[in-house]
């Protein structure tokens, strides 16, 4: 039981570091807490196995005596998707880190306009106050012009 408690602690450790890391806009720091996560969730899958048994193959134990193949082949399945999805990423920092010196993940400017839009619709539905309306359009239209400028 005990060992069990303290890998479901390790295991809750490992995702919500990974979890904080992938929210990061770093590609490096978002590499870091995927293979956290994998790590945790792959702990998870160990625990969720149950316990250890004799190998499972037919005829050299009895079923209830058997481990469960399930588990290990997901476990299996979840380290090499784990791994290829972690040399992607790498290949995806290094590549950003040639090419601009840095590896942050940059807003979209679509995204941006598209949410200036929005929020001018918004704000154009409640006519009880056209002034500030006015105001936070006009300055919502420099920043994404100054952020064009800047490119």
């Amino acid at each position: 039981m005990t060992s069990s408690l303290a890998l479901a602690i390790l295991a809750g450790a490992l995702v919500a570091v990974g979890v904080y890391l992938v929210l990061e806009r770093s590609l490096s720091r978002i590499v870091l807490g995927l293979v956290a996560v994998t790590n945790g969730v792959n702990i998870l899958m160990l625990i969720a196995g149950g316990p250890s048994g004799e190998p499972p193959m037919v005829g050299q134990a009895r079923p209830e005596d058997m481990a469960d193949p399930l588990v290990q082949a997901m476990m299996l399945t979840a380290i090499v998707l784990s791994l290829a999805v972690t040399g992607f990423l790498l290949a995806m920092a290094y590549r950003s880190w040639q090419l601009n010196g840095n590896d942050e993940v940059q807003d979209d400017l679509e995204d941006r306009r598209i949410a200036a839009r929005s929020e001018e619709a918004k704000l154009d539905a409640r006519a009880d106050k056209p002034a500030a309306i006015e105001d936070h359009a006009a300055e919502v239209h420099d920043e994404i012009e100054d952020e064009e400028v800047s490119r």
